[in-house]
């Protein structure tokens, strides 16, 4: 602050004379015109001629005092000098002529710089007016305005260093709290990320350290998610490790060709179950962490369900299920959600894998999306015909790992967990019921119920 205001300073003193100027000449320009005034009464004109007689008074008028010297000067119609001094200058040639109306200007005489006062009187009959000039050199003007700028100058020499000392103390004072803030942040351990406390912060920063402890709340929730995601993930690879060794294992010590064969073809359904397992823990981490960070896109439900539906045809066919799909082709482009398409295709597919390994040999499949005109609701349905899950479940299905009691499906208990991450981070909500509760086999229909997006939204 000290910088600015040493380089502030030497423009107000510039502004401070500027202004002193103005000041102190005001009341000396007005002594001026007053005398002026009062000489054009001596002035006295008789048939062109003009005559100009100082009585006492007048030259008392005239009289030079301590400080400055005063011209006077008397010019005729014809421009003749009728009295005072020859060395003032007369009004520029091009000025405009006006009497009885007393002007100022700035001249020099005799080398010194003076103010001039200066008047036309016209006479009765004559055709030309006298001029009559009264100048003061300006020595009471320069004095005054430097009395002003002294006045105005050796108070903000002290004013300037208290009030730079004023403010270096307040600042210190002001930026103590801050400077502790910082050794409490800096005093923390690694994997402290507990609030920090807000009792003891400075009001403007209050804010600031509110936001602070929002990011750390955010973080410390993401940390937890990630330790308990390596926890599950561990333990849900050990078993299928754990078998892939037993069986490699067995395989070296078999010599009948045919049990080798039969230990290899367990390695190669370990193997694979390991497989859709690890797929669907990054499937879960990407949802999880990384869904919003990724690039949306507007994304049409009725072609993205479909193309789903034809990448699962081939696993469908192996496993021995119809699989359809019911809906639209296209819909329109108000309708279009703004989304992940890669996340949504994900979504999808995990409910189609969960339905076709559920409903078996025979079993039927119908992926739907259902696109309500008036409400701008959108709807995937995916139905199948597999045993359901009971109504006391079915908040449990959407954690990571729990699979439903019964089941003699190979599978790793995320694939409902990824559906209900990617639905809520696309604002959509999701809902179980049964399919057929008429039924044995009840079914199970999941339905992903969309918002309506703002060019669809019923006003």
């Amino acid at each position: 602050m000290l910088t600015p205001l040493l380089l502030l300073w030497p423009l107000s003193l510039a502004l401070t004379w500027y202004v002193a100027q103005g000041i102190a000449s005001k009341p000396f320009d007005r002594a001026l015109e007053f005398n002026l005034q009062a000489l054009t009464q001596i002035v006295q004109q008789d048939n062109g001629r003009v005559r100009f007689e100082l009585g006492k008074q007048a030259r008392d008028l005239l009289r030079a005092d301590d400080s400055d010297i005063v011209y006077h000067q008397v010019l005729d119609s014809r421009g003749q000098l009728v009295s005072g001094d020859s060395d003032l200058p007369p009004p520029g040639a091009q000025e405009l002529v006006e009497t009885g109306r007393i002007r100022l200007r700035d001249d020099v005489v005799r080398g010194d710089e003076v103010r001039v006062a200066y008047t036309w009187l016209m006479a009765k009959g004559d055709s030309a007016p006298v001029l009559l000039q009264l100048a003061e050199t300006k020595g009471k003007r320069s004095t005054l305005a430097n009395e002003i700028i002294k006045g105005v100058m050796v108070p903000q020499f002290v004013i300037l260093p208290v009030a730079v000392l004023l403010v270096w103390l307040a600042l210190v004072r002001g930026i103590r709290p801050l400077s502790d803030l910082e050794q409490r942040i800096r005093a923390r351990r690694p994997d402290d990320l507990s609030p920090i406390e807000e009792s003891f912060i400075p009001q403007e920063v209050a804010p600031l350290v509110s936001s602070i402890n929002d990011l750390l709340t955010r973080l410390k929730a993401s940390l937890s998610t990630q330790r308990r995601f390596l926890a599950d993930a561990a333990h849900q690879l050990k078993t299928p490790l754990a078998g892939l060794r037993m069986q490699a294992e067995l395989a070296q010590r078999e010599t009948d060709p045919n049990e080798t064969r039969k230990s290899l073809q367990q390695i190669a359904r370990a193997s694979a179950r390991a497989t859709h397992t690890v797929n669907q823990l990054l499937a879960l981490a990407r949802a999880e962490s990384t869904g919003r960070a990724l690039p949306s896109a507007r994304v049409d439900l009725a072609r993205l369900v479909p193309g789903v539906v034809q990448d699962s045809v081939p696993r469908a066919l192996e496993a021995g299920v119809d699989l359809g799909y019911e809906g639209p082709e296209a819909l329109p482009e108000a309708a279009h959600h703004v989304g992940n398409p890669i996340l949504l295709q994900e979504m999808v597919r995990n409910l189609l894998d969960n339905a076709i390994a559920y409903s078996g040999r025979g079993g039927v499949v119908t992926a739907r999306v259902l696109f309500d005109r008036f409400s701008g609701v959108q709807v995937i349905q995916v139905e199948d015909n597999g045993p359901g899950v009971p109504e006391n479940e079915r908040e449990l299905v959407m954690q990571p790992f729990y699979r439903a009691l019964g089941t003699n499906v190979d599978g790793s208990g995320l694939g409902l967990a990824i559906v209900q991450e990617i639905a809520q981070q696309h604002g959509a909500t999701v809902h179980m019921e049964d399919a057929h509760p008429e039924r044995a086999q009840r079914g199970l229909r999941v339905s992903i119920k969309f918002p309506p997006t703002p060019e669809t939204q019923p006003e």
